[in-house]
């Protein structure tokens, strides 16, 4: 099946939960926004107004596949999870994947908001006393507490503790490698702390990032780097 993602193509953003999902299964997609002749944000947004859809999305990221159009980051995983072994095969195994993979999107608001407590239609300058505040309390309160979640998980998974769920990975590992990278990068010093105490985490940060088709992406130019307009941000004085 012939993949088109449409995702803002200057940043990683809720995009590369996707892109690392279609590296993984090896299919084969166009990533729509970053056309040939430079970033094509038009073509973007006018997926999100295509005249006759159905059921039109809201935002990016948006997957067409044939004819569907479907949005929301843990929607579409669930859907490539399905269909190309990223999810198990039962009806209980691919419920708890989309549980996790849930969870992981509720951690990724709350890391998108140390940097913009008061909402996006503000920029970062101004909100940074929010800012300040509101990663105080995430480094405090619920970094520990995500990252103690996800050891457990992986912990307590009956297959062991390489994969959140049963012996190989599924979408959600792909994410949790994708929310580690992100906060190493955008909280150095937080996640060098934090690190020691969640191995399991970090162990399957590194299986993942070592499997043949993500390690080929990660070096490739498709990999956007992270960079302070996406979700994860660098701001030293937030890194507490």
């Amino acid at each position: 099946m012939a993949y088109a993602l449409y995702y803002w193509p200057t940043i990683q953003g809720r995009g590369e939960f996707v892109r690392l999902a279609l590296e993984e299964a090896g299919q084969p997609y166009d990533d729509v926004g970053r056309a040939a002749d430079g970033p094509d944000f038009d073509a973007v947004a006018a997926v999100l107004e295509r005249a006759g859809a159905v059921h039109p999305p809201f935002a990016p990221p948006v997957l067409e596949a044939s004819d569907l159009l479907i949005a929301q980051t843990a929607n579409i995983l669930a859907f490539l999870g399905e269909r190309h072994g990223l999810a198990p095969g039962d009806d209980a195994g691919r419920l708890w994947t989309n549980q996790l993979q849930l969870t992981i999107t509720d951690w990724v608001v709350e890391i998108h908001d140390t940097h913009h407590p008061l909402g996006p239609s503000l920029y970062y300058e101004d909100q940074q006393p929010e800012a300040a505040r509101r990663a105080a309390v995430f480094h405090e309160y619920r970094l520990p507490k995500f990252l103690d979640y996800f050891e457990r998980v992986l912990g307590a998974n009956p297959a062991g503790d390489a994969y959140l769920v049963g012996d190989r990975p599924t979408h959600a590992d792909l994410s949790l490698f994708q929310v580690i990278a992100g906060l190493r990068y955008a909280f150095p010093r937080a996640m060098e702390g934090a690190e020691p105490a969640h191995p399991r985490v970090i162990a399957l940060h590194d299986r993942i990032a070592a499997r043949p088709r993500i390690a080929a992406y990660l070096a490739s130019e498709r990999r956007i780097a992270f960079n302070e307009d996406g979700i994860f941000r660098h701001y030293p004085e937030l890194d507490t």
